[in-house]
């Protein structure tokens, strides 16, 4: 909203200082004149703030894996959206926590990586390093999206061990370095 009544004139360039800028959608600002007769004035800016974001192509029901046609990007307000997802590929191969409606904006605190070990699942444990490979049959015995630490029981050993998830029914050990990495 503009001010209806203009600034007081002002000897020296006025001088503008931010208070507080965290929201977008309020920020607060002082501007000062700083002649030895000077004033002081504060004033509330509400800024609005679009982007490309992707938002849902289609209704998304709770633990839904997103695909490539189920996203799309779309200009949105998202002045009060911290956690908007800017990019497609961020969304895609994800699922929804809960339903979304269509055209709904996604936000990452919206969406998980998929589970790809369940509790009692036939798992491969794998270990890898210097082009030696080492696998051996195991039982999960906690769910785990990629990159999760889960407990693991050996099959002939009945050992368990805490292994990361690294694929669809694959585990490796963590003491050894990420593939890729």
């Amino acid at each position: 909203m503009l001010s209806a009544r203009p600034a007081p004139p002002c000897n020296a360039p006025v001088e503008v200082d931010a208070l507080d800028t965290r929201q977008y959608a309020r920020m607060r600002f002082v501007a000062r004149c700083p002649d030895p007769r000077g004033w002081r004035h504060d004033f509330v800016v509400r800024a609005r703030v679009s982007a490309m974001v992707a938002v849902t192509a289609a209704p998304i029901g709770p633990n839904q894996v997103l695909g490539d046609a189920d996203v799309t990007l779309e200009r949105r307000d998202v002045t009060l959206i911290s956690d908007a997802i800017g990019v497609p590929e961020d969304a895609v191969g994800r699922s929804s926590r809960r339903s979304l409606r269509a055209g709904e904006v996604l936000r990452s605190g919206q969406l998980a990586a998929p589970i790809l070990v369940k509790r009692g699942d036939q798992v491969l444990m794998v270990a890898r390093t210097d082009g030696i490979e080492v696998s051996m049959a195991g039982e999960a015995l906690d769910a785990g999206a990629q990159g999760a630490v889960v407990r693991v029981r050996n099959v002939a050993s009945g050992q368990v061990v805490r292994m990361r998830v690294a694929g669809a029914g694959t585990v490796e050990p963590l003491d050894l370095p990420r593939a890729g990495r």
